[in-house]
């Protein structure tokens, strides 16, 4: 298999048992100062790792329904509240998005800004989001509702899931600018909170 940058840097991530990592215990302000910039100098690769960690836990029920509740209307996003959710993922989950996490951070504080089209990619996630529609009965309604009832919540969560599908059929370079998209959008709104 092919080594990771952090492996060519003396460090093995796959050694690195993420599912002990209290995520409690970080400094939300902290991170947020430094993410975005991070963030838009990973490489494509990178930012691909998160997305499919994200995609694999969309694809696990209860994984799923701890990611999903954070879509709720009044859910709590706070970056604790983040974290919160982060530490009640299933230990494989935990462990991906640990690895891709630290595979960001490792490579965009050693990279140059790599090129990012704002536009392009709200036009992938579109995209995306078009596909899904023809493919799925129920996607828009799904992704538009906006009750705190189990079946509103079951219809957000089958919505987002087809989308990630949809996503993930598309080319690195659009997958990894529509991902860059929406966690710049995360990070906004958790500026503001």
């Amino acid at each position: 298999p092919a080594a990771t940058g952090a492996q060519h840097r003396g460090f093995d991530l796959s050694q690195l048992d993420l599912s002990q990592l209290d995520l409690s215990q970080l400094d939300p302000a902290a991170i947020m100062a430094s993410a975005n910039d991070t963030l838009m100098r990973a490489p494509d690769q990178r930012i691909d790792g998160l997305f499919q960690a994200l995609r694999s836990a969309s694809r696990d029920r209860a994984d799923a329904a701890t990611l999903c509740a954070l879509f709720d209307p009044a859910a709590d996003r706070s970056a604790q509240a983040l974290m919160a959710a982060a530490q009640r993922l299933s230990p494989d989950s935990h462990q991906r998005f640990g690895n891709a996490l630290i595979e960001i951070a490792a490579s965009g504080l050693q990279s140059p800004r790599q090129p990012y089209d704002a536009t392009g990619a709200r036009q992938s996630l579109k995209s995306a989001a078009a596909k899904a529609m023809i493919l799925h009965d129920g996607f828009g309604a799904g992704l538009n509702a906006d009750g705190a009832d189990e079946a509103s919540r079951q219809a957000r969560c089958q919505s987002f899931a087809w989308l990630l599908d949809a996503l993930g059929e598309q080319p690195l370079a659009q997958r990894a600018g529509a991902m860059r998209l929406m966690l710049n959008e995360g990070m906004s709104r958790l500026a503001v909170r």
